[in-house]
């Protein structure tokens, strides 16, 4: 992984890093990454991450709660003077592996890039609801309905072109890119978590075709 391969949105480092949103936000607003430059969108200038702030996000999951602030600072500003470190000490009796957190954002990153690649949005499917490519399948529907309790059996009885790989990469892709505004309940859209078969029968606009 190149710290400089690209810039990453707040959603997508959580994502990556394991952090929530609110944690990730905490991280900038208390100097433990710092925004990289982006053109200002509107009124508002974007905040985004390199590779390097993802990496620091991941040592911050594993760290937070176990090492005060101020000493998680002063290890990520060692880390920004020493860039190839593979560890750093973080006290007398703690030293912190950051090759393995490389070498985990580096797969968390290739997760998120093979997502990015089996869902698509396109205005003529389902009025551009993210689905996985080459079927009907909702991204956000399916993610909804694991976290409401459905299991990932029904679900691959229900649709079945999906498999577990796809069922995983539609946690991270939803993760990388959460929908603005209140969640969607799923009774306002007529599913049924516990009950795929049941959900699909009672709406077609939902199956694949």
């Amino acid at each position: 992984m190149s710290a400089t391969d690209r810039l990453y949105t707040v959603s997508e480092a959580a994502a990556v890093s394991g952090l929530g949103l609110k944690a990730v936000n905490n991280s900038i607003d208390r100097g433990l990454v710092t925004v990289a430059a982006a053109p200002r969108t509107g009124r508002l200038k974007p905040r985004v991450l390199t590779g390097e702030d993802l990496v620091r996000l991941r040592l911050e999951h594993g760290l937070a709660g176990k090492l005060p602030i101020e000493r998680r600072i002063d290890l990520f500003r060692r880390l920004s003077a020493t860039p190839k470190a593979r560890h750093l000490s973080a006290g007398e009796f703690l030293m912190v592996d950051v090759a393995a957190a490389r070498r985990d954002v580096s797969a968390r990153i290739k997760t998120l890039a093979e997502a990015e690649a089996a869902i698509a949005t396109d205005k003529a499917v389902m009025a551009g609801e993210p689905v996985f490519k080459g079927t009907r399948i909702p991204v956000h529907a399916v993610v909804a309905m694991l976290d409401a309790g459905a299991s990932e059996a029904e679900l691959l009885t229900g649709y079945p072109k999906l498999d577990a790989r796809l069922i995983g990469l539609a946690r991270v892709w939803v993760a990388a890119h959460p929908r603005r505004g209140r969640p969607r309940r799923l009774e306002a859209s007529g599913l049924a978590p516990t009950s795929v078969r049941r959900l699909i029968r009672k709406t077609p606009a939902m199956t694949e075709r």
